[in-house]
């Protein structure tokens, strides 16, 4: 008995054995096959070599060339303001009309007074040339004859007068016209119709230049040997940016050195003329100035969109053999737009991934869209 159950505890055994064995191996069969990962598509740039600008950065202001208050020369109720405030105006355009009548009665006086004086010199010249006449013939005496010589001379010099007084009195007149001295932009007017102008101090407004204006800053005296250096084989061109992420950006030249440095902040004071045609600019704002001191061949250049940040440093992944990726730290330079330059960690033509760039790590296989290389645009690119 006991020899028969043993035999069938031992079949029981061998048959769950095989099934298991059977299970086990069916279900290996009918698992599928494991997928490899898909290949990612990166889009890359080569590494760009290009001659570059060499700038010098400051902190600068802007400041007006010229700035002048309007007062009035003459007196008088101010008849009319021809121009709102603000307005950007000509040179010599007619801003405030000062009520003229008074001066012009002053002129009208001054050339009746001359008209008349010049009635009495001609009679005095007629009356010395008959005494003249009269005296070489014995019949007037001396006396008549200097006498007639000192009236004509007297009315000579009357109707001079009356030349100089009708010459003030067309100032005053013309003075009740007040005129742009030069183009520019005017503030807010201090004076309205009806109020009485006089010439003790009556503020009407200010006007100041802004095209060209100027830009002035303080380099430090340890880039000044640079400067002049630079200066010295001809104009430096500077560049004005307003503001940070902008397009703003203003052209013009570096114009004064101040001839001496400041010991207090080892500064020196430098200005730059812009050219302001559409008078953004205006006096008093802070900008970046760039001086373009030279040009830098043979640059390396990569897209800032593609630079990496790490506890190590700044990185780029870069596409090598067999198209894996692998990470490169680097020593960048300058920004331009949307380059930056590459001092160290990369070669001229390497295709660096400038997308997807969380997908992809070192060792990463890639499928690569190359995209074409950019361009330093010059004096007037940002960074």
């Amino acid at each position: 008995m006991r020899t028969r159950l043993a035999a069938l505890v031992l079949s029981g055994a061998v048959l769950g054995a095989l099934l298991s064995f059977v299970a086990f191996h069916g279900s290996e069969a009918a698992a599928p096959a494991h997928r490899a990962d898909p290949v990612i598509s990166v889009p890359v740039t080569p590494v760009a070599k290009q001659t570059v600008p060499l700038y010098l950065d400051y902190v600068g202001a802007t400041e007006a060339i010229r700035s002048v208050t309007l007062e009035a020369q003459v007196t008088g109720y101010l008849l009319k303001k021809v121009v709102h405030d603000g307005a950007d105006v000509t040179a010599g355009e007619l801003l405030y009309q000062i009520d003229p009548a008074n001066y012009q009665a002053a002129l009208d006086q001054a050339k009746a007074q001359a008209k008349r004086d010049k009635a009495a010199l001609d009679y005095a010249n007629a009356n010395q040339q008959r005494n003249l006449a009269l005296k070489n013939k014995g019949a007037v005496s001396l006396d008549a004859m200097q006498l007639a010589t000192s009236t004509a001379e007297q009315d000579e010099a009357a109707l001079a007068a009356d030349q100089a007084a009708i010459e003030l009195a067309q100032i005053n007149l013309k003075h009740t016209q007040i005129r742009a001295p030069f183009a520019g932009r005017l503030s807010y007017a201090r004076a309205h119709e009806g109020a009485l102008i006089t010439t003790a101090g009556s503020p009407m407004n200010t006007l100041v230049q802004l095209d060209p204006i100027y830009a002035t800053f303080n380099p430090p005296d340890t880039d000044l040997p640079e400067i002049q250096q630079y200066q010295a084989k001809g104009p430096i061109p500077a560049e004005i940016i307003v503001g940070e992420g902008t397009t703003r950006h203003y052209q013009g030249r570096l114009t004064f050195l101040d001839n001496n440095v400041d010991r207090s902040t080892g500064t020196i004071t430098a200005r730059a003329t812009i050219d302001n045609p559409d008078r953004t600019l205006l006096p008093g704002q802070f900008v970046r100035v760039r001086l373009h001191v030279a040009d830098q061949p043979n640059t390396l250049l990569v897209p800032q969109a593609a630079v990496g940040s790490s506890q190590l440093g700044k990185y780029l992944y870069v596409v090598g053999k067999d198209n894996k990726v692998e990470q490169r730290y680097v020593t960048l330079g300058p920004q331009y737009g949307t380059l930056v330059a590459v001092r160290k960690g990369v070669t001229a033509g390497e295709l660096v991934v400038t997308g997807n760039l969380l997908r992809v790590g070192p060792g990463t296989v890639v499928k690569t869209t190359q995209v074409p290389q950019q361009q330093v645009v010059g004096l007037g690119s940002s960074g």
